[in-house]
């Protein structure tokens, strides 16, 4: 049976909505598909359970994982049980037990498959039974902070985790229980927590959003674990309910249903927060968070609806999801840090340990996923798990290849993308993709860098500290949203010291950047793009090259930025180094009183610690994070400036790190902002001695600035001059291109071109 309810004010329980009759639409009778009555059947199955037991002792990383995993539930049990009244944040006392609880309930609802020990189905039935106890005697939870207030947690987003991995424990020894205390769960505890999160939330489950995915998850397996098709219904497609209208906003200032909006549901999810490369429009940290949903639901679509055929729906988009989110991660395979984004999170995350698993055994066995799942160190107990474990310990192991590329974003490919360079040890991305809704920063046309130290030019991610209660309850502060989402945050264009699209989301989700050229292989890497409507009356074009120079001991970097604007506009460039200053060709002044640079947009969050007028045609600074030498070239132009900042300004809690900047300040029109990026010797500490601590480049000059083109050369101190021309307007392989610089007459065919002179 299928209910359609007409609109409700959130808050209402399942029991009034159900008992407006007037409101009801129509009630359609559909017969009930057959579901199997054998359990487990989400993520393990009978058939699997045995394959599994049958390797037990022969697949040294699966037996190692095991092990791991007994120690600690077996720790668990020692300790007893213990189900708190909710109180507390993320990071409090209540929030972490109630989480640990969670996780133990599924790891010990699978040791009890494989192990046949009933110690762990005895702990998984008690806890469920004391959490049914407390089910009805709580209502919200106690902090108001979130637009949809969970029961156990905080927000319905943690009570939707905890369905999802508390569903898989339960499945686990569904078939063990007696049918009083199966009946007592299904109807005192898991079908009023689906409605919870459902019914009595729309604002939070019909959305198109990490939060939703875990939402949509979380209903759909417990309806497949207690074979309720209503619930497997709204987890598959939505709910037919409206949402409130006060309701508009989450806590991140993204729309609850964006415009044009008209589908909900786990399906529509696939359908619209991927692009077809499998790039997820919130970013790699939310797309790592939401791979988990994603991944387990489907499987236990494949085992439980195989004729959904849900692991090959959009041609394999889930499995592409899984590599596109590998390839997002930094030679430590950290992910970047853009969009909302705590840094360090990694290849090594519990999300990606059952994802890489499950992209090897479902995605065709590919022997490059083994090398990542042997640094994991651990595989998920599952025969996904089974199997990477398998492959590791029969020698295929081979390493992955990390290669340079473009991810679209958009569900149909066409609304932006980033652009991965990789050369050497380098790694530079370049992001013009959609804004990424809530959780997206004001940084179009915005680039990191990266070699195999870490981050040489960073993007600052999240003003977060995740879970850490001293920092606001762990959640997200305040100059998340004054800093870390500003334009000047960011290594991109600040025009009048506004943000991209004056800060606002809904405007921002309207648009993204466009793709203008992408070269990703061979001595000259190109990624190009232009945002055309972060400012009004003004286009912008980035075009970022990664260039093999055969006197230098590393790829350099190349970057052009190019602006069409009115006259009198003033810019800012940031450039936020990682280390320590060493030198400059310009004379700094330094403040003796700071004051914030601004009130707003990001400013009042800046020391400005010293400035400089630019003097001559070439600025360069050197600087050094402790292993090698990094020195950035740029073009001049008269009446520039430029400023070493210092993040920190307006924050009395000290919430924000105190990180260097340098930014490049200029007053004019239509311009053209060049600069090289060169990473360069070492420093050993054991002897002391420093290695080719200086630049190897002597001049940078704008050869050509024009709305057509952009054309610069670069002299190395060897005496080597370079050229770089780059169409900004004709994007034909094909072309043939013609161009008057300050030195001579230059043509060259296709969209660039790159020669010694």
């Amino acid at each position: 049976m299928k209910i359609k309810f007409c609109y409700i004010s959130i808050g209402f329980s399942v029991a009034v909505v159900l008992s407006l009759l007037s409101c009801v639409e129509g009630v359609e009778s559909t017969e009930q598909q057959s579901l199997s009555d054998e359990h487990p059947s989400l993520v393990l199955t009978s058939a699997g359970v045995a394959e599994i037991k049958s390797n037990l002792g022969q697949v040294p990383l699966f037996d190692q994982t095991l092990e791991a995993v007994t120690k600690e539930v077996d720790a668990e049990i020692t300790n007893g049980i213990e189900v708190p009244v909710p109180k507390d944040l993320a990071g409090g006392y209540t929030h972490e037990r109630h989480k640990s609880n969670f996780f133990i309930m599924q790891k010990a609802g699978v040791l009890f498959q494989i192990t046949g020990e009933e110690k762990y189905a005895v702990y998984v039935r008690d806890m469920l039974l004391a959490y049914a106890e407390m089910w009805p005697t709580i209502g919200k939870h106690p902090a108001e902070r979130s637009y949809a207030r969970g029961k156990i947690f905080w927000q319905c987003l943690n009570d939707a985790n905890w369905l999802v991995y508390a569903g898989q424990g339960y499945d686990c020894i569904y078939d063990w229980l007696d049918e009083l205390t199966r009946e007592k769960l299904n109807k005192e505890l898991f079908r009023p927590y689906a409605e919870y999160v459902s019914v009595e939330n729309p604002q939070f489950f019909n959305r198109i959003h990490n939060h939703s995915t875990w939402g949509n998850a979380a209903v759909g397996m417990i309806g497949l674990v207690m074979d309720d098709e209503e619930l497997i219904n709204w987890a598959l497609y939505g709910l037919d309910i409206q949402v409130a209208g006060d309701i508009v906003k989450d806590n991140d200032g993204g729309d609850i249903q964006p415009e044009g909006q008209k589908e909900a549901g786990f399906l529509a999810q696939i359908d619209h927060s991927f692009s077809p490369d499998g790039y997820y429009t919130e970013g790699p940290y939310y797309q790592r968070y939401a791979m988990y949903p994603f991944l387990i639901f489907a499987q236990a679509l494949a085992n439980k609806r195989p004729e959904l055929e849900i692991l090959g729906y959009r041609d394999g988009l889930l499995i592409k999801a899984i590599y596109a989110l590998i390839n997002q991660t930094n030679a430590s395979g950290e992910f970047f840090p853009i969009n909302d984004s705590q840094k360090g999170m990694s290849l090594s995350s519990r999300e990606l340990v059952n994802a890489v698993s499950m992209a090897y055994a479902f995605g065709g066995n590919d022997s490059g996923l083994l090398s990542i799942v042997e640094n994991q160190g651990r595989v998920p107990l599952n025969n996904a798990g089974m199997a990477a474990a398998k492959g590791v310990a029969e020698g295929k192991a081979k390493k992955f290849e990390y290669k340079s590329m473009e991810l679209t974003d958009g569900a149909k490919g066409d609304e932006g993308a980033i652009g991965i360079i990789r050369s050497e040890d380098l790694t530079l991305m370049m992001k013009y993709a959609k804004h990424g809704m809530g959780h997206g920063h004001f940084d179009r046309l915005g680039f990191l860098l990266y070699d195999e130290t870490g981050e040489v030019i960073q993007d600052y991610g999240a003003a977060r500290w995740v879970n850490i209660e001293h920092k606001d309850g762990g959640g997200y502060l305040k100059e998340n949203h004054s800093w870390a989402k500003e334009t000047v945050a960011h290594n991109t264009l600040v025009v009048d010291k506004d943000s991209h699209f004056d800060g606002n989301v809904r405007e921002a989700d309207k648009t993204s950047g466009t793709p203008y050229y992408f070269l990703g292989e061979g001595s000259v890497q190109i990624a190009s793009a232009k945002e055309m409507n972060a400012y009004d009356g003004i286009e912008m074009q980035r075009t970022m090259a990664v260039v093999d120079v055969e006197e230098l001991e590393n790829p350099l970097v190349i970057d052009l930025f190019s602006v069409q604007a009115p006259e009198g506009t003033r810019y800012d460039l940031p450039l936020y180094y990682m280390g320590e200053f060493m030198s400059s060709n310009q004379q700094f002044e330094t403040n003796k009183d700071l004051t914030p640079m601004g009130t707003n947009d990001g400013y009042q969050h800046l020391w400005a610690e010293a400035q400089t007028g630019l003097v001559g045609d070439v600025f360069s600074m050197t600087w050094f994070n402790g292993k090698k030498f990094y020195t950035v070239t740029s073009a001049v132009e008269s009446g520039d400036e430029m400023i070493l900042t210092r993040i920190g300004a307006t924050d009395p809690n000290f919430n924000l790190r105190r990180d260097p900047g340098l930014i490049h300040r200029r007053k004019g029109g239509n311009t053209l902002f060049a600069s090289l990026y060169e990473t360069h010797g070492s420093y050993d500490y054991a002897s002391e001695r420093p290695i080719n601590s200086f630049t190897s480049i002597a001049n940078l000059e704008i050869l050509h600035q024009s709305e057509a083109y952009a054309v610069v050369g670069f002299k190395l101190k060897s005496g080597e001059y370079y050229q770089f021309a780059f169409s900004l307007a004709n994007d034909e392989e094909t072309s043939t291109h013609a161009v008057a610089t300050s030195k001579e007459r230059l043509e060259w065919n296709g969209i660039y071109d790159f020669r010694i002179f």
